[in-house]
């Protein structure tokens, strides 16, 4: 077989900023048609468990990270997402996702959410759903000859006690996310 790309993910030495077991997640995956093949890589909070090819195959998205058991349900799992860009901008893609939203939920209520990602350009929100569930969502497009566009999300209960902490480490995940141009060695 030509490329090795099932979604496989890797534990990787990759440099952590959270104290702890420091270790890193990378998804590898074939965009389509003229888009390079790609890997994204982040970081893995101290605690969490990766998944690419179980749990994260099911709900078709590229890797979940979640703490505890896997309980199928939303709230507290971290969501990556990569899709081939088709919308022109980054602007774009979140603005047709909270059109999306709102219209689900019309009295949500939407507010950027802070993300720092010296690798490539990203826009969060926060969106407080009037169900008392707020969904975290950070959308990022690599180098523009990346040809694919990517997302982090995350739910949460408004209620949640640790609603803060969750929020700060969904943040770093996303801010510490990179994208690599992935080459298979045949």
């Amino acid at each position: 077989m030509r490329y090795l790309f099932a979604l496989c993910c890797l534990l990787a030495a990759v440099p952590s900023a959270y104290a702890g077991d420091g270790h890193g997640a990378i998804v590898y995956g074939k965009a389509g048609g003229k888009t390079p093949d790609w890997a994204i890589a982040s970081d893995v909070p101290s605690g969490w468990t990766q998944d690419c090819c179980t749990y994260a195959k099911a709900i078709g998205v590229n890797l979940v990270l979640y703490r505890g058991e896997w309980t199928g349900e939303p709230d507290r799992v971290m969501v990556l997402n990569v899709w081939p860009r088709k919308l022109p901008t980054l602007d774009a893609e979140w603005q047709d996702d909270q059109k999306a939203y709102l219209k689900r939920d019309p009295r949500a209520k939407v507010s950027p959410l802070p993300v720092t990602n010296a690798a490539m350009a990203c826009h969060g929100v926060l969106y407080q759903g009037a169900d008392q569930v707020d969904d975290a969502v950070v959308f990022c497009e690599p180098d523009p000859a990346s040809g694919i566009r990517l997302s982090w999300s995350m739910t949460i209960k408004d209620a949640d006690p640790e609603r803060k902490d969750l929020l700060a480490e969904f943040s770093q995940v996303a801010g510490h996310a990179r994208y690599m141009k992935y080459e298979a060695k045949h």
